[in-house]
């Protein structure tokens, strides 16, 4: 007998069991064995047939089946007999995870579900079978087994959020897509158990939405959305399995709707009334207030504020609060009330956002009023600064303006009084109550206070209220150039050739120290007194500040003096005569003049004619001094041939005396001994350190007295030692104190002046000293000595 596999499957269901009438607890005695694929022989062809492995179907078993163990299937060999063959299986499930869920029966090879399976979890088991013999022997190819497991609608639908959230517009047509839900099922999707249908199980009245079945779309279904009225809705909705009949579950969707710019903005008052301080700047001075019932902070609630008409100047602007939506009013220019005390304006406002077509209404407009207040203002300068003009040198108390301001208040009329806070040359005087300014002295264009010609000024204006306002002015004033310099003639000396067709003229030039328009272009020419000048000499213009000066005809060498006129463009011009010291020297052919004169007098060191007369004028007095001196010092000689001063009347010489010395008398001095002034010729006297001068009004005779050495040591000697000394001093002809006649200068003979000498005095007349009582205390004892008594 041909040894083969024969592998018999018995797919027993629970059902087909029950009509066979066995159950899984209960063996089967005999088990059903197939040979499908048994047949052996040969062919219409002749050829022998090789047999096939059986293909067994794929075994179903239901999830979620409790009563286990179950038989699933039995394999069977038959190349052995029953009892020889040792069946076995591997595979996931047996024993690989998850583990024991099939085994089989080794001997009679029943296979047996032994646990309760989970669709969701494995969907189908692919396991192998063996069958050896009982020494190991393969007996059969292994075989495959598979497993499926059938599922049950065990798993409830699940929506993928528990809240989903959806957004769409107010306004929206019927129709519109707001959102979708979804929901999955672990269940087999190609079965019943998967298919999904999606409802609404509530929501707000009036119902606006509508759900797909089969997609969870939600749709509008119809008009009438409006975020002012309903912000938002909140909706149920479902999902079912089996077409909606098997397990639910719920979830909420929550639509929020959006805005749309359908509101304008409304003002809450037709009129506003608001009020500022006039010369108020850069001033919040009122709010407008708005309503809009748009989405707040967006730009469909935003208001923009514009000033319509009521403001000319820019004098106000309106901005925005972007935190209450007001619109603030604000002053950006001063205000006058005298100007203007009440400003009407017209305000509209509007959207950031465009209205939607379907909305369309008029701008909202409201009416503001601002009352201008007034206040104290100070005066106002007409003209500030205040230009004004005099000429240099205008003699004091020149008016030169009259610089006033205005009061600009209304209310009450104010005086105004003038004052002078910065005038850096004290030049000006002003008057208080007027306004009016005069010169107080004689100013000159070179001042140090002016700058380029200009002098400033700062001038006070002051209200009497109070408390006062003042206001400053700056008065500058141009002080006018005068034409009161003539002009200089540079320089007063030059050369030229004896030949006007040799060297090339003077080039004269000059200078003015007034300022154009009173200085150049100058005007030379000769002097017009002087015709007989023009036929050997011209002047031409070279520009405005020299000319040149040339010969006509061949004149004398030497030195020729023109007097030249020289004036300027002032109005009246001025003119001055100056000369013009020409050398005329013979040239040669180069044109250079011949000899050291003329080389000198043009080597650029010219003088004038009037330095030139004082230089000659000095020359004469110094030689008439050297004359003098020479005769002088001629009578000299011949005075001291005859013996100088030989007699006291004629000494006319006076003696040098020092009367800061404190000492006798007149003789007391170091001065020129007379004697030898008489007699040049008398020899050196010898020096007072050897020996004592004697007088000369004393007798040659006399000897000198002799002097106490030392005083005394006992008191009562001291006077003595005085009385000596006195007495000694007296009779020494050679100091002080005496009297003698001297002779200070000699004023000729028969003078009527008498001598001031007591001992030529011809009477001793006698002297009142009682006044000097009346020189203070350090004359009281003078006056107790020689007073009346």
């Amino acid at each position: 007998m041909e040894r083969g596999i024969l592998l018999a499957l018995c797919c027993l269901t629970p059902a087909l069991w029950q009509v066979l009438g066995l159950t899984q607890d209960q063996p089967r005695p005999d088990a059903l064995v197939l040979y499908p694929w048994r047949q052996r022989g040969r062919g219409a062809d002749g050829m022998q047939r090789v047999k096939r492995a059986w293909v067994i179907p794929p075994i179903s078993v239901s999830e979620n089946y409790k009563k286990v163990p179950l038989l699933l299937v039995q394999i069977k060999s038959d190349k052995q007999r029953m009892g020889s063959v040792i069946y076995s299986i591997n595979g996931h499930g047996v024993d690989e995870e998850p583990r024991g869920l099939f085994s089989i029966n080794k001997t009679t090879g029943a296979v047996y579900l032994n646990a309760v399976l989970d669709r969701e979890k494995t969907e189908r088991f692919k396991l192998r079978a063996f069958a050896v013999d009982r020494g190991g022997v393969t007996l059969e190819e292994p075989t495959d087994l598979e497993i499926v497991v059938v599922d049950q609608n065990d798993n409830r639908p699940v929506f993928t959020q528990q809240l989903f959230r959806g957004h769409v517009l107010e306004g929206a047509i019927p129709g519109t897509l707001v959102m979708r839900v979804l929901a999955t099922d672990a269940d087999d999707p190609k079965t019943d158990n998967a298919e999904l249908k999606y409802s609404i199980v509530q929501q707000d009245t009036p119902e606006m939405f509508s759900i797909n079945q089969e997609t969870g779309d939600i749709r509008t279904v119809q008009v009438g959305l409006d975020r002012e009225m309903v912000g938002s809705y909140n909706l149920t909705v479902q999902v079912g399995d089996m077409l909606g009949e098997g397990l639910t579950s719920n979830a909420n969707a929550v639509i929020t709707i959006g805005d749309i710019n359908d509101n304008p903005p409304q003002f809450t008052q037709d009129e506003f009334l608001m009020e500022v301080s006039e010369h108020s700047s850069s001033l919040d001075i009122g709010r407008l207030r708005v309503t809009d019932n748009d989405l707040a902070g967006s730009p469909n609630w935003r208001v923009r504020f514009s000033i319509m008409s009521g403001d000319p100047q820019g004098a106000f602007s309106i901005r925005t609060d972007p935190q209450t939506n007001e619109g603030i009013l604000s002053v950006v220019k001063a205000l006058d009330h005298e100007a203007q005390a009440m400003h009407l304006l017209t305000v509209s406002a509007e959207n950031e956002a465009e209205l939607t077509s379907a909305h369309h209404v008029p701008l909202s407009q409201t009416r503001v009023t601002v009352t201008v207040r007034d206040l104290n203002e100070p005066p106002v300068f007409r003209e500030n600064p205040k230009v004004a003009s005099v000429k240099e040198r205008s003699p004091p108390g020149s008016e030169i303006s009259v610089y006033t301001a205005n009061d600009p208040d209304t209310l009450q009329s104010q005086e105004i009084r003038y004052a002078l806070v910065d005038d850096p040359a004290d030049w000006l005087v002003l008057e208080a109550d007027s306004g009016r300014i005069r010169t107080r002295y004689s100013l000159d264009r070179k001042s140090p206070f002016l700058s380029g010609g200009w002098y400033t000024a700062l001038i006070t204006a002051s209200d009497n209220a109070v408390p006062p306002l003042t206001a400053t002015g700056t008065l500058s004033v141009e002080v006018l150039e005068v034409n009161d310099h003539a002009p200089v003639l540079g320089p007063h000396t030059g050369v030229l050739c004896n030949l006007p067709q040799n060297g090339h003229g003077i080039l004269l030039s000059a200078s003015d120290d007034d300022l154009p328009p009173h200085a150049n272009p100058f005007l030379f020419q000769l002097d017009p007194s002087h015709t007989e000048l023009t036929r050997n000499w011209s002047i031409s213009r070279v520009n405005g500040t020299h000319a040149l000066l040339q010969l006509l005809a061949e004149v004398q060498d030497g030195v020729h003096v023109l007097p030249v006129w020289v004036s300027d463009s002032g109005d009246p011009p001025l003119a001055q005569g100056q000369l013009l010291n020409v050398s005329v020297c013979q040239c040669d052919v180069l044109g250079t003049c011949r000899g050291s004169a003329a080389a000198l007098l043009s080597s650029g060191a010219g003088i004038s004619l009037s330095a030139l007369l004082i230089i000659l004028s000095s020359v004469a007095l110094l030689l008439v001094l050297a004359l003098l001196l020479l005769l002088f010092r001629c009578s000299q000689q011949h005075r001291a041939e005859k013996g100088l001063l030989s007699e006291s009347e004629e000494d006319v010489r006076d003696n040098i005396f020092n009367y800061d010395e404190q000492g006798g008398g007149e003789e007391d001095q170091d001065a020129y001994d007379m004697n030898r002034l008489r007699n040049p010729e008398m020899s050196v006297p010898p020096s007072p350190r050897l020996k004592p001068p004697i007088r000369r009004d004393a007798p040659y005779s006399q000897t000198l007295p002799r002097y106490p050495r030392r005083p005394s040591n006992r008191p009562s000697d001291i006077a003595d030692f005085i009385h000596d000394g006195l007495q000694a001093a007296d009779s020494d002809p050679s100091v002080p104190p005496y009297d003698t006649a001297l002779i200070y200068d000699y004023e000729g003979e028969g003078s009527v002046a008498g001598t001031l000498s007591s001992i030529l005095s011809s009477e001793d007349s006698d002297q009142e000293y009682d006044h000097l009582q009346e020189w203070g205390a350090r004359f009281r004892r003078l006056a107790d000595m020689y007073g009346h008594q």
